[in-house]
């Protein structure tokens, strides 16, 4: 097994939740860091870890970016990260896997279960200073999954007309990921 640095100027969490029953608000984290121990060859032995910057979150407005890190929902001052620790993976596809773990926000750890396409293997170059250091191995993985803000805590709301509500209960996730190769897998000790 490889191990492997999640890149974070090349990793983004994106979500999207329903607004006013009518539309969607999308907005994304940038600022991710992380670990993950996988080879192509032996998938279910593979472990990630991942942290996130919750008061990293960006919707394009910036009174309703600092009211998503407000005590209404996530609450960044208490619980500045968002975490997912997963080590349980089952092989649904040539390059597709469930990976199940542990995801924490807002201090509240739930099971969560990614749906993760591996989107292969390349060598590429690693620029520092202008000057190309490669070549680097990076590895990229699709990932999404949907959870219900409320089984976190995230449970601020406001009533409609007719039944209706502000934001909806699902929030639709999506990780684009860029590992870079820290350790082959033959170099491991």
């Amino acid at each position: 097994m490889a191990d492997w640095l999640f890149e974070p100027g090349h990793t983004a969490a994106e979500f999207a939740v329903r607004h006013m029953m009518v539309t969607y608000v999308r907005g994304h984290f940038k600022n991710i860091h992380g670990t993950l121990t996988f080879d192509a060859n032996q998938p279910r032995a593979s472990r990630v870890e991942v942290r996130i910057d919750a008061g990293s979150i960006w919707t394009g407005a910036p009174e309703r970016d600092a009211h998503l890190r407000s005590a209404d929902f996530l609450d960044v001052e208490h619980h500045p990260e968002i975490t997912f620790a997963g080590d349980r993976v089952e092989v649904v596809g040539e390059n597709d896997y469930l990976v199940t773990g542990d995801l924490t926000i807002r201090g509240v750890r739930r099971e969560s279960t990614l749906k993760v396409r591996y989107l292969g293997q390349w060598q590429t170059p690693w620029w520092e200073d202008g000057v190309d250091k490669g070549p680097k191995t990076r590895s990229g993985f699709l990932a999404t999954t949907t959870i219900d803000r409320h089984d976190f805590g995230v449970s601020w709301n406001s009533a409609l007309d007719n039944g209706g509500i502000v934001v909806g209960n699902f929030v639709d996730i999506t990780l684009d990921a860029e590992a870079i190769m820290t350790r082959p897998a033959l170099q491991r000790s």
